[in-house]
């Protein structure tokens, strides 16, 4: 069996940054007409963040504000243009315009909750993910993409306490760096949820923040990941929540087909035995995790145009002969849009390299940033209903090209802001947020 690995996906890329430009060159503040003040004030008042009900900078305002201003690049990114944006919609909508002074801004936006933006975020993409159409999953089932990323930010001291630089680089001469894991959903491309810690250090690895994440992942869902995370005791654990696994086999795992059942050419089922308790595990939760588990593993070959055919052994618990070694061979190649997507996120909204200067506010950026892809996803997701929804392993890369070719009552129908000519500067300097 031989695959084909997807080819640039620059007009991808570029199809996504279209629809980001539509939103922030739209009159107003951005996705106000998605996200309502309503969500915001419930989610809010959850978490009890919930502040200036009474004022011009309220909880909703700053939401949308400080989603148009992680998005945006160079001089636009500004608090001053924040809060000249700020002004302009007050005037639109007719509400006290607040002055140009900006401390008042960056004290209101210091006051928004890192766990209710998390929150908002992930019920946008979770009622996204629930209303997917049925060509969008695979065989009926969920698809949860897993892949770990890191990013970096300004060079402050309490950054630095929080996210130390890389320990081969001299004090003064790199930045401080995280590590984070984030969910995607095959469906629709919209990020779950996601993890962040230290780049190195006590439970700072990608599995360690994935295992703060099994919360968002349902019995019956399919875990799609790369062989950092094919291990007994990950794969163990999402077995005994019900959910399924896919993964590419360790480089350290040594692979032997003349064992276990046949099911077909290189295409077996094996048994795996628990290892010895790891330090970071405890003695009560080691003796819940079964002493065998019973996985299936395929090798294929993956065929690509001007390079070396390059051999893929697969690990899963999809055990049902029903699903045959080209399904899961499609299954795992899926992998590759989570990375497609995170490089997405990381180059078009800025996210390769966070601009506030405390841990606190590069959570809340973070956050904010994963929001407005959400939303942003959520938009091309609707535009694609208006049409013949495209299949999972096409809608990562079609949604975006699907929404820039709708007209203006198309765009409407779905809730999406009017496309017009300006666009940002394309020049991002690293200005304070």
């Amino acid at each position: 069996m031989a695959g084909n690995l997807p080819e640039s996906q620059s007009e991808g890329s570029s199809s996504f940054q279209l629809i980001l430009d539509s939103f922030l060159s739209s009159v107003g503040l951005p996705f106000s007409n998605l996200l309502s003040a309503e969500r915001i004030a419930r989610i809010f008042a959850r978490h009890n963040g919930l502040f200036g009900t009474h004022g011009v900078y309220s909880t909703a305002v700053m939401v949308w504000s400080f989603l148009g201003q992680v998005l945006r690049d160079g001089k636009e990114a500004s608090c001053q243009s924040a809060v000249a944006r700020v002004m302009t919609y007050c005037q639109l909508t007719g509400k006290t315009t607040p002055t140009a002074d900006t401390r008042n801004y960056c004290r209101a936006r210091a006051k928004l909750s890192v766990p209710a933006l998390r929150e908002l975020s992930g019920e946008i993409a979770d009622e996204m993910e629930e209303s997917a159409e049925a060509d969008w999953l695979w065989k009926g089932r969920h698809v949860k993409l897993i892949d770990g990323f890191t990013f970096t930010m300004p060079d402050t001291e309490q950054n630095q306490d929080e996210f130390p630089q890389q320990s081969a680089q001299a004090p003064g001469c790199g930045l401080p760096i995280a590590r984070a894991v984030a969910i995607l959903s095959l469906a629709t491309a919209c990020v779950l949820d996601a993890a962040i810690g230290p780049y190195k250090g006590k439970q700072a690895s990608e599995t360690a923040l994935l295992r703060t994440l099994f919360g968002s992942l349902k019995p019956n869902d399919v875990v799609v990941c790369d062989r950092y995370h094919c291990s007994f005791m990950l794969i163990a654990a999402l077995m005994k929540r019900g959910t399924d696994v896919c993964a590419r086999l360790h480089q350290r795992r040594h692979s032997d087909f003349r064992r276990g059942r046949r099911l077909g050419k290189y295409d077996h089922l094996i048994i795996w035995t628990r290892p010895q308790r790891p330090k970071w595990m405890d003695q009560t939760t080691y003796e819940q995790i079964p002493e065998t588990i019973l996985l299936r593993e395929i090798r294929y070959k993956i065929v690509e145009n001007g390079r070396r055919t390059q051999a893929m052994t697969v690990v899963t618990t999809l055990l049902d002969e029903e699903h045959t070694k080209a399904d899961i061979a499609e299954l795992y190649g899926f992998r590759w849009n989570v990375e497609l997507d995170l490089r997405s996120i990381k180059d078009t909204l800025n996210l390769g390299h966070l601009r506030c200067k405390s841990p606190a506010m590069i959570r809340c950026e973070l956050w904010t940033t994963l929001l407005g892809y959400n939303l942003i996803r959520t938009t091309a997701a609707g535009a694609a209903v208006i049409h013949e929804p495209p299949p999972a392993d096409q809608l990562h890369l079609s949604l975006p090209v699907h929404s820039v070719r709708l007209d203006e009552h198309g765009l409407r129908a779905v809730g999406a802001a009017e496309f017009e000519s300006t666009l940002p500067n394309p020049g991002r300097p690293d200005r304070c947020l």
